[in-house]
């Protein structure tokens, strides 16, 4: 996981900043004429509670206007506290150059952690893209605003959910349509057109920022999307506005993406419950008995088919879910351009594991092809220059994911394909 993971998603309703206004000795006066000066619109907010003051600047990730905002601002006003959106993971990830050259491939397959670092991945290579063509490093705002606080001895506030704790969420919110919809979106970010990519400018980013923009924007996304808005946007909305009310001192800066900025207005003046939006939703206890459950009925199908029906049966009910099973599997290991022997593997494999929750199918060929292709630490140190679909198969580690999700997905279609056949072997026999 890295820091890209919520930048990228919230960039899209993002924008960029003006310049600030001359200075000014009264920090009041000086919000004031930034608003005022040249009838141009700035994105800082001034919020009171009791004798404290909060100056709230909305950010673009991806611009250099929005990062120079933040400096000014800061040097202006000299505040007691710096807050800034990011948690100790995220802090850390920016802050640790060589934190890919510590991944393990094999750790990642083996806790059925693929999937979602394909995607962080995708998203990441995607806000890399656009920062790329407009001339700033993603959250080079949010550095920026630490850099400077710091060389200026100004305690600086993380006042972000952790990240692990909001992707938990968001994704236990999703139902199964609504997480394929979410994946083939992060993945289309990568399938886009580089042509296409090149449309995206700084003045239409900074257009974002205008509020009526912004607000329509993000009263569209909760309608659409509710069920990834609530805890991407609005828990964390409830989470910022908490945490930077507890910021010590005075006068207070903070920096968040401006997709918060509203939200953190709208509960300033409530009482938060961090608690209640800080907690990873457990398992559900029904999808746990239906892992379990659907082998047991496949199982059960095939030995109840061919006691009571003889060994054609019995081999036509095998068939009837072996056949799908290892097509299907073998589609994706084919189109994830896997080594040979994981191609080969595939037909056996996605039969034996589709039997049993323990383990999936991507898991297994995943970790051969990881044995096979064998990724250095050059390859994980590599992965900031994957950026197209085309990167995402050069490099041994992006390849060695493709077929772990392709593989997985070939052969979860497969076994629903040989659940259906084996349902209407039995019902023809007269047995279900």
């Amino acid at each position: 996981m890295n820091e890209e993971t919520l930048t990228a998603t919230e960039t899209a309703i993002h924008e960029d900043a003006q310049k600030m206004a001359p200075k000014s000795d009264d920090k009041q006066a000086l919000l004031e004429d930034q608003t005022d000066n040249d009838g141009k619109e700035t994105h800082v907010s001034v919020l009171k509670q009791g004798d404290k003051t909060f100056y709230v600047v909305g950010t673009a990730h991806v611009s250099d206007a929005s990062r120079q905002e933040v400096a000014d601002l800061i040097e202006e006003l000299s505040p007691d506290t710096v807050c800034v959106e990011l948690c100790q993971e995220r802090y850390d990830s920016f802050k640790d150059e060589n934190r890919w050259a510590k991944l393990d491939i094999f750790q990642v397959i083996k806790k059925g952690k693929f999937l979602f670092l394909l995607a962080n991945l995708a998203v990441g290579a995607y806000q890399r893209r656009m920062g790329a063509k407009l001339g700033v490093k993603p959250g080079a705002e949010l550095m920026g605003a630490v850099t400077l606080a710091e060389d200026l001895g100004i305690p600086v506030a993380l006042i972000d959910r952790n990240i692990n704790t909001t992707l938990k969420r968001v994704w236990a919110n999703l139902g199964f349509l609504t997480k394929c919809k979410l994946l083939a979106a992060i993945m289309d970010s990568v399938l886009a057109d580089d042509k296409e990519s090149k449309e995206v400018t700084s003045d239409e980013i900074e257009n974002l920022k205008n509020d009526a923009n912004l607000s329509s924007m993000m009263d569209l996304f909760a309608k659409e999307v509710p069920d990834v808005y609530t805890p991407l946007i609005d828990e964390r909305d409830r989470f910022l506005c908490a945490k930077m009310r507890e910021a010590e001192g005075k006068t207070i800066v903070a920096v968040v993406g401006a997709g918060h900025v509203n939200g953190i207005k709208k509960y300033f003046d409530q009482d938060i419950d961090t608690d209640a939006i800080n907690v990873i939703p457990p398992p559900s206890a029904i999808w746990k008995i239906i892992k379990w459950l659907i082998p047991a009925i496949i199982l059960a199908g095939l030995v109840y088919g061919g006691y009571s029906h003889g060994t054609e049966a019995f081999m036509e009910l095998l068939k009837a879910w072996i056949l799908p099973n290892s097509v299907f599997c073998l589609i994706g290991a084919l189109v994830a351009l896997a080594r040979p022997w994981t191609i080969l593997a595939s037909i056996f494999v996605s039969p034996l594991t589709s039997t049993t929750p323990v383990i999936g199918a991507g898991i297994v060929l995943g970790l051969l092809e990881a044995w096979l292709r064998k990724p250095t630490v050059a390859d994980c140190e590599d992965l900031v220059n994957v950026h197209t679909l085309k990167d995402f198969y050069k490099n041994p580690v992006t390849h060695i994911l493709i077929v772990c999700v392709l593989t997985t997905i070939g052969s979860a279609l497969g076994a629903w394909i040989g659940i259906a056949a084996i349902a209407t072997i039995l019902t023809h026999l007269g047995i279900a």
